[in-house]
C-alpha cells in the first residue's frame, strides 16, 4: 500500500491533473503508517517515496542514457540510487509522524497526530528536501492543487503552504473516516480550509501597470543530440532568426535557454549585433538564452536581452552533474562517463534575478530555477513581469516538461505576475497573474507562440515574506502536539 500510496499521488501532478487522488493516497498511506514501530514506520515512509519518485521522476535516466551517453544499466542505476536516495526525507517523516503520533493517541490526542503532527512534518521534509544539498523541490505536494480551490492560498502561503493545507485536508478525511465523533467540526474545518481558498481566488493581490504588450516565444523545437553539434550550428541558428523575423515588432521576443550553442564572444558580431539592430530598428525587445564566458575563463549559462538596451542575467542555482560536477576533486573519473555539453558552468552572484527588457525590469530564471519558489520572488516588487527560459528536451517525451509547467504556474500565482515561458522542444506557454495558461505551443513543435503580457506592480504576502509563514505554522503546529502530549504526561503524574 506505502509505494502503491506514493505512485498513486503522481497522478495529481500534470500532465494527469487528477489532484483528488494526492489527498486520497496520503488518507491511505497514514491509515498504515498508524501503530508501526519506529523502523517499521520508517520503511512505510520510506517506500511512499519510492513509489511517488520512482513512478514521478524516472525521466532523469532519459538524459543520462540518450544524452550523456551513459550505458543504460548504469543510466537506470543512477536513477534508482537517486530516487531510493530521496525517499529518505519521506522514511523520516514517517517515522516521526508514527513516534509523536503514538505519544499523543496514548495520551487521548489522537486528533492531533492527524491535524498537527501529519501536516506539520511532512511540510518540514518538503522544505528539507527543497534545499539540503542544493535542494531536489520537485514534486512538493502543494504542486498539485494549482486548478483547486486551494490555489487561492497560494499568494499567501506559497508552495508549502498549499502542501500544509493539503495534508491537513488528508487528516481531517482520515479523522471522518476513522472517528464517528467530532464529524461536524471536521466539516465545518473542510469548508473553513476549501471555502476560504474558493473566496481567495477572488482577491488581487496586484495592480496592472503600463500597456500590455505582445510576446512571441520562439520554440525551434531541435533536439539536444543535434544542438551540441558543430555541423548543426547554421542550421540551428537560421531556425530561431527565421521565427524572429517572422515576428519583429512585437514588444517582446524571447528565445529558449542556451538557444544559441556558442559563446557570446563567439556570435556577438555576426549575430548579436545585427538581431539588436533589427530590433531597434523594428521597435522589439529580444531575449536570448546564450553561454556567456567572462575574461577570467568562467563561463555562465546566461540570458541576454538586447534592442534599446542591454543587460544580461547569469543562471545562480546549478543542475548537479548537469552544469557542474560536485566534489570534482573527489569524483574526477565520472567526466570520463559524462559527455554533457559545456557541464563546467559557474554559477550567477547576483543579489536580485532581475533583466532590464526595454523599459521593464523582468524577473529572470533559467531551466530549474523556477521550482525554487522562494528564489523566483527575489525579483518582486520590482519586476514587472517573469521569465522563464528551459531545455526540457533534456527528458523526452516524458512527465518531466507537463511536471515544469505546473510548477511555473504556480510561481506566475504566488507573485502575482505574469510568466513568460520559452522552451527548446516545449512546453512554451505565457500564464498569467492567476497562474492560468493563456496561451501555449505543444511540445515537439517548431513555431512562435504569440501572445499578450500585462506588467503588474504590487507584492502578494508570499512575496513579501516567502515560505517563512508555512514553515512558521508547521513549526507552531507541532510545537502545540508537543505541548498537548506533555500536560497529559504531567498531569498522569
Amino acid at each position: 500500500m506505502a509505494p502503491a500510496a506514493g505512485g498513486l499521488t503522481v497522478l495529481a501532478f500534470a500532465p494527469f491533473d487528477w489532484y483528488p487522488l494526492g489527498i486520497v493516497a496520503l488518507v491511505f498511506w497514514y491509515h498504515c503508517l498508524r501503530g508501526r514501530s519506529g523502523r517499521g514506520a520508517f520503511l512505510y515512509g520510506w517506500l511512499y517515496g519510492v513509489g511517488l519518485l520512482g513512478f514521478g521522476v524516472a525521466w532523469i535516466r532519459i538524459s543520462l542514457n540518450e544524452f550523456a551517453h551513459l550505458p543504460a544499466i548504469a543510466a537506470h542505476g543512477m536513477m534508482l540510487v537517486f530516487v531510493t536516495a530521496m525517499a529518505l526525507y519521506y522514511g523520516l517523516a514517517g517515522w516521526l509522524i508514527a513516534r509523536l503520533g503514538s505519544v499523543l493517541e496514548r495520551a487521548g490526542h489522537a486528533w492531533a497526530s492527524a491535524l498537527l503532527v501529519l501536516p506539520g512534518v511532512w511540510v518540514l521534509s518538503e522544505w528539507l528536501r527543497a534545499w539540503v544539498l542544493t535542494g531536489f523541490p520537485w514534486l512538493l505536494l502543494g504542486n498539485t492543487q494549482i486548478d483547486s480551490p486551494l490555489a487561492g492560498w497560494a499568494p499567501l502561503l506559497g508552495v508549502h503552504g498549499l502542501s500544509l493545507l493539503t495534508v491537513l485536508t488528508s487528516g481531517l478525511l482520515w479523522l471522518g473516516w476513522k472517528q464517528r465523533s467530532g464529524r461536524v467540526a471536521v466539516l465545518l474545518a473542510l469548508v473553513l480550509v476549501w471555502g476560504g481558498g474558493g473566496l481567495l481566488r477572488g482577491l488581487d493581490w496586484t495592480q496592472p501597470i503600463g500597456a500590455p504588450f505582445t510576446a512571441a516565444l520562439v520554440q525551434a523545437n531541435i533536439a539536444p543530440s543535434l544542438k551540441w553539434q558543430p555541423d548543426a550550428l547554421e542550421p540551428n541558428l537560421a531556425a530561431h532568426l527565421e521565427l524572429t523575423h517572422a515576428h519583429l515588432g512585437v514588444g517582446l521576443i524571447l528565445w529558449p535557454e542556451t538557444a544559441i550553442p556558442n559563446f557570446l564572444h563567439e556570435v556577438r558580431r555576426s549575430l548579436i549585433e545585427p538581431l539588436a539592430e533589427r530590433a531597434r530598428a523594428e521597435g522589439s525587445e529580444i531575449v536570448v538564452g546564450v553561454p556567456i564566458m567572462e575574461s577570467d575563463g568562467r563561463y555562465y549559462n546566461g540570458l541576454l536581452s538586447v534592442g534599446t538596451t542591454e543587460d544580461r542575467y547569469y543562471k545562480r542555482h546549478l543542475v548537479p552533474f548537469g552544469e557542474y560536477l560536485p566534489l570534482r576533486t573527489w569524483i574526477e573519473p565520472l567526466l570520463d562517463w559524462f559527455q554533457v555539453p559545456m557541464s563546467s558552468f559557474s554559477a550567477g552572484h547576483t543579489g536580485k534575478p532581475l533583466l532590464q527588457v526595454g523599459a521593464h525590469r523582468v524577473g529572470a530564471s533559467i531551466c530549474y530555477e523556477d521550482v525554487f519558489p522562494d528564489q523566483v520572488r527575489q525579483a518582486l516588487p520590482e519586476a514587472d513581469y517573469l521569465i522563464n527560459v528551459s531545455n526540457d528536451a533534456w527528458f523526452g517525451d516524458s512527465l518531466a516538461p507537463a511536471q515544469h509547467l505546473e510548477f511555473a504556474r504556480l510561481r506566475a500565482l504566488e507573485n502575482g505576475r505574469y510568466l513568460v515561458r520559452a522552451t527548446n522542444t516545449g512546453i512554451s506557454a505565457i500564464i498569467d497573474q492567476k497562474g492560468q495558461v493563456r496561451a501555449e505551443l505543444p511540445a515537439f513543435e517548431r513555431g512562435a507562440l504569440v501572445g499578450t503580457v500585462q506588467p503588474f506592480s504590487g507584492q502578494t504576502p508570499f512575496a513579501r515574506f516567502g515560505s517563512w509563514l508555512a514553515l512558521g505554522l508547521a513549526l507552531a503546529m507541532l510545537l502545540g502536539a508537543v505541548l498537548l502530549a506533555l500536560v497529559r504526561r504531567l498531569a498522569r503524574s
